[in-house]
């Protein structure tokens, strides 16, 4: 017959004595370490509508629509936690580092519709003066402005949209064919009609 060791013995006598290990969860809530990845939050005053979580999400959990609704171009950003994994992708590449943040939440178990684990916000898109057309979120050309500082004067749309205030260009513009006039370089342009009107003047 073979006899147990002392350092087993000990062992087991220690952990019989002493208080578990593990937590009390669900009759006590847990409260999980600071680095803890849990659930994703956009935290809107801080998001300015790049993107950039969305490109780099690998379960495809936030998704964005570009869409003219009530006569103004939103992008609507949608942030699915019933298919989150948590990786922190999203936090890692935001350009502002605030804009969507892993909270320490963790649990997210629900018997309502699936529809409640649906976080969405909005952000006003700039258009082209020339055409019309979708250029980027208001609030991500103040925050380039910003970070270029006096060096966003070597671009005329962000000159104008940062000497304008928040309110510039979000009403849709009429799309019509007409040649560009060198005074249209002062506008705010998307890529293909300020290049038109460079070429023109």
């Amino acid at each position: 017959m073979k006899y147990p060791k002392l350092r087993e013995l000990k062992e087991a006598l220690r952990s019989f004595f002493s208080r578990p290990y593990t937590t009390r969860f669900p009759r006590c809530p847990h409260r999980p370490f600071e680095r803890f990845r849990g659930k994703p939050e956009f935290h809107e005053d801080d998001c300015v509508g790049c993107g950039a979580c969305a490109q780099v999400c690998p379960a495809g959990a936030i998704t964005f629509r570009d869409e003219i609704r009530n006569g103004r171009a939103r992008r609507v950003f949608t942030l699915r936690w019933d298919t989150c994994i948590a990786c922190g992708q999203c936090e890692a590449n935001c350009i502002t580092g605030k804009g969507i943040i892993l909270s320490r939440e963790f649990d997210l178990s629900t018997t309502a519709k699936r529809e409640d684990l649906i976080q969405e916000i909005e952000k006003d898109i700039v258009l082209c003066e020339g055409c019309g057309e979708m250029i980027v979120p208001q609030e991500q050309m103040q925050w380039v402005a910003r970070r270029l500082g006096p060096l966003c004067f070597s671009n005329a749309s962000l000159v104008l949209f940062y000497l304008a205030g928040p309110d510039a260009s979000i009403k849709p513009a009429v799309k019509q064919e007409r040649e560009f006039l060198r005074s249209d370089r002062i506008k705010v342009l998307c890529p293909r009609c300020r290049r038109k009107a460079v070429l023109k003047s």
